[in-house]
């Protein structure tokens, strides 16, 4: 079973549901290793000075972004913590909009968040209530040392927080020369338009995800069947240890928090309210997942080719 990135709280108002951030995609793209050729012994990629040739050990290696051809400018890794956001352990929502209101193209990456113990019921009020508006909740998230702009949205029995790209990450159509204009302008017919809609009509059918598969992976995974098989090679899969489930037990007053919330008109006043009544305990709750982010980033290995 899968492990979940962080165990935190979904925040909306006065309301915090307990929730566990897990992974809403399956990677099964096919990993390669790189052999010579001639003993079919591993290629190992060295981390060796330009200049030098010399191989460089992972203490004596430090970020740097280059402002300029050959220009460099070194970070230090309190850098880095200075500009990381200070909250990794909850999504705290800002505002609510219409899920029609959002562009497809900024959405990039699935995740899933799964109730902690006894925090069905504020789970499920959220869920059901985004379903029947029809809104979406507009929020801020850590993933490990990034923030993100997510959306909160109900998908059947789960609220999935899809996470957001940045507009400026988005290229423009207007870089493009795309036609514009009216129908007559390309010399497009009634009847020719009547025809097109005829044919899409005639193919219509119910979305059905199931009903399509990476072919060109399930070929070669097929191949490769066959080549152990011949070979006599075998492949061994490591257990992943169980989750670690959250043990919040808290009993909320939905009504009081919901009608609080409205009255005061706040949309993300969770981290300002816990502020108010333990402000040591906060201070000390942030210092503590700066650590984590450091001692990760300094654990990053790189990833392995994947297959075109």
């Amino acid at each position: 079973m899968a492990r979940p990135i962080w165990t935190g709280t979904l925040s909306f108002g006065l309301l915090n549901v307990p929730v566990s951030l897990m992974s809403g995609e399956r990677k099964v793209d096919l990993h390669f290793r790189m052999l010579d050729s001639r003993d079919r012994k591993p290629i190992r990629f060295e981390r060796v000075n330009a200049d030098t040739g010399e191989e460089v050990p992972w203490k004596d290696i430090v970020k740097a972004y280059e402002y300029d051809k050959g220009s460099y400018v070194v970070l230090e890794e309190d850098d880095i913590r200075s500009a990381a956001p200070e909250s990794h352990e909850t999504v705290e929502v800002e505002t609510f909009v219409d899920a029609s209101q959002i562009d497809p193209r900024y959405y990039e990456k699935p995740y899933l968040l799964v109730p902690g113990k006894k925090a069905e019921k504020g789970y499920v009020l959220l869920r059901e209530t985004l379903r029947s508006t029809g809104k979406v909740g507009i929020a801020r998230v850590v993933v490990r040392t990034r923030e993100y702009l997510c959306a909160v949205m109900p998908s059947d029995d789960a609220l999935v927080l899809m996470i957001l790209r940045y507009p400026q990450e988005l290229v423009e159509p207007d870089d493009y020369k795309l036609p514009s204009g009216k129908l007559a302008d390309y010399r497009i017919t009634s009847k020719e338009t009547a025809m097109a809609e005829q044919l899409i009509e005639s193919m219509a059918g119910d979305w059905d995800p199931s009903q399509y598969h990476d072919e060109f992976r399930e070929r070669l995974q097929q191949v490769l069947n066959k080549r152990i098989k011949s070979k006599g090679g075998t492949t061994q899969v490591e257990d992943e240890p169980a989750p670690r489930e959250d043990a919040t037990t808290n009993v909320v007053d939905f009504m009081a928090l919901l009608q609080k919330s409205l009255d005061a008109n706040k949309r993300t006043p969770a981290k300002k309210a816990a502020a108010r009544k333990a402000p040591a305990k906060k201070a000390a709750a942030k210092k503590a997942p700066a650590k984590k982010t450091a001692k990760k980033a300094a654990k990053k290995t790189p990833a392995r080719r994947k297959a075109g």
